[in-house]
């Protein structure tokens, strides 16, 4: 599943295919009505960006739902989304923690005000994480990106954090490579 960010569409996401698209991989990208997934920054008190947050959640929920119907059970789904989008996945897998195929932010941390506890039980099981993000990003605060790989790794998941100097709010070729070898490995454990 691909997310997009704030102002973004299910398509420009679609348009990492080329990066990440490997024989039998089908991608899913839902979109946000009015391209935002909820109207305030992700560290604005939870309240405030409700309903929209529940309601965007539940759409994720609905989409890996919908994919293990189909017969692609979460330990094979990739949840990857850039900055909103993002910040929209992990909430989501910090909420719903089993084990999925792999969890890529880009650009993105937890939801919450500086002092948000994650305490919804589970466990992610060792998914393989990767969070890449640009210092300084003027979205993502430093201090909430290293949060968030810590509780995320808290909750289970092998997290891979790595920090670009001078990135910016971007996407570079390295975190693409290691969505890709993360899809790549997720592909292998099929045999």
């Amino acid at each position: 599943m691909l997310c997009h960010g704030r102002g973004g569409r299910a398509e420009d996401m679609l348009g990492l295919r080329r990066e990440l698209d490997a024989p039998g991989v089908t991608f899913a990208a839902p979109e946000a009505a009015g391209s935002t997934w909820y109207p305030l920054s992700f560290i604005a008190p939870l309240e405030a960006n409700e309903p929209h947050l529940s309601s965007a959640l539940a759409l994720l929920g609905a989409v890996v739902a919908e994919l293990e119907d189909r017969g692609v059970p979460a330990e094979r789904q990739l949840l990857l989304g850039f900055s909103q989008g993002g910040c929209l996945a992990l909430e989501y897998a910090v909420r719903n923690a089993r084990r999925y195929g792999a969890i890529v932010g880009l650009s993105a941390g937890l939801i919450g005000p500086p002092s948000t506890r994650w305490d919804f039980g589970g466990d992610l099981e060792g998914t393989p994480l990767f969070l890449g993000c640009g210092d300084p990003d003027p979205h993502i605060p430093r201090e909430r990106l290293e949060e968030s790989a810590r509780v995320l790794r808290e909750r289970g998941a092998e997290v891979d954090l790595r920090v670009y100097p001078g990135l910016g709010h971007t996407i570079n070729r390295d975190e693409l490579r290691a969505a890709r070898a993360l899809l790549e490995a997720l592909l292998g454990s099929t045999d």
